[in-house]
């Protein structure tokens, strides 16, 4: 006879960009469906990535399984439904994927007898929601090596750091350069170009690069931004780069594989406040891209064994330094990080590696329910 699948909820707000959205649908798409029955709630089914989660073939609920705590008198008589929408579906487990504090979700999730765990994305800490939300967890994933810092004695003991994924033969060296690609950026065959795929916020410091690159002052070296470009901050970074050809700001892409393919070096500036761990700088190396970053929490997990590739955050002369060190570097030495760079992507950060880490951690938590 065979066993019980596992019956899993994805809790996550929204789909509006691929971001987190993309690494739920591959945890999804990927685990064993002979083992497991995974479902999704968010809510709305708006966003541009939902098409996507539609083809998954898997249900989606559209309900609010976290609800405001104000006002405080009603906010016991509100959760009730939410503690009725879980037990309604008989969920094995549930694994937020919601960016916030919210305590509400696993307070309802714990009254209605159902383990809960969630995983920290990001480095924001600090106020008592997030002190509340881990002591309700059954157990917390963690993404990088400083995020066990937030937590001590009983809490600590529920950590389990599993590190994001990337599709390593979707993101390959293999990706031919495309020669509309380099006419259409205006890069020529003796250009050093350097690349960012980044989601335009003020953590990312991509002001930093820029101000790097207008220092250097070289026309060779081409910075092509990649990521939407519209917003305050976006106007921010353009007004500073303003008149200079050799910076462009391409706005988001479906498909950032031909900026890989040309890229010399990929750069992710983030700011000292640091990061979850940054996907963008993933796939760049499964790409057989060089990729070099600030020395913060998450970046500098990813670059742990290129030590050499870190520079210090907000830190325009040492970025220079890193940029000029990569373009000095003899051609069969940049080949030879490149191989390595791809190596770490495909042995540490596959998403085959993400997905049976989790199959792993929720058959664990049954088997000590």
């Amino acid at each position: 006879m065979a066993s019980k699948k596992i019956k899993i909820l994805y809790t996550i707000p929204n789909f509006d960009t691929a971001g987190s959205g993309k690494v739920v649908y591959d945890l999804v798409k990927g685990l064993d469906k002979e083992k497991f029955e995974p479902e999704i709630c968010c809510f709305h089914n708006r966003g541009s990535f939902m098409d996507e989660i539609k083809k998954l073939d898997v249900k989606v609920h559209l309900f609010s399984f976290a609800i405001n705590y104000r006002p405080f008198f009603t906010f016991p008589f509100r959760i009730i439904k939410t503690i009725r929408f879980f037990k309604k579906h008989k969920f094995d487990i549930i694994h937020s994927w919601h960016w916030s504090s919210d305590f509400s979700e696993p307070l309802a999730a714990k009254l209605a007898g159902i383990p809960w765990v969630f995983t920290k994305k990001s480095m924001g800490w600090g106020n008592k929601a997030w002190k509340w939300r881990s002591a309700l967890s059954s157990k917390i994933i963690t993404i990088n090596s400083d995020m066990k810092s937030f937590y001590s004695g009983k809490t600590l003991k529920k950590i389990e750091e599993i590190p994001l994924g990337v599709n390593t033969n979707y993101y390959t060296p293999s990706f031919k350069v495309n020669e509309l690609v380099l006419k259409e950026s205006n890069i020529d065959s003796n250009d050093f170009v350097i690349v960012s795929v980044v989601n335009l916020i003020p953590v990312k410091g991509i002001e930093v690069l820029i101000n790097a690159v207008i220092q250097l002052d070289n026309p060779a070296i081409k910075l092509l931004i990649v990521g939407n470009d519209q917003g305050d901050y976006a106007h921010k970074l353009k007004n500073i780069a303003k008149g200079i050809s050799t910076i462009q700001f391409l706005g988001k892409k479906a498909d950032v594989r031909p900026y890989h393919a040309i890229a010399d070096v990929f750069v992710i500036p983030t700011l000292a406040l640091g990061e979850g761990l940054p996907v963008a700088p993933l796939e760049a190396m499964a790409s057989g891209s060089i990729v070099i970053g600030s020395n913060v929490s998450g970046v500098k997990d990813i670059l742990k064994k290129f030590p050499n590739n870190l520079f210090d955050p907000n830190n325009v002369q040492s970025l220079k330094e890193s940029i000029l060190r990569i373009m000095n570097m003899k051609k069969e030495d940049h080949i030879q990080l490149e191989k390595e760079m791809r190596a770490l992507a495909v042995n540490e950060y596959s998403i085959d590696q993400f997905i049976n880490m989790h199959s792993e951690f929720y058959k664990n938590i049954i088997a000590k329910k």
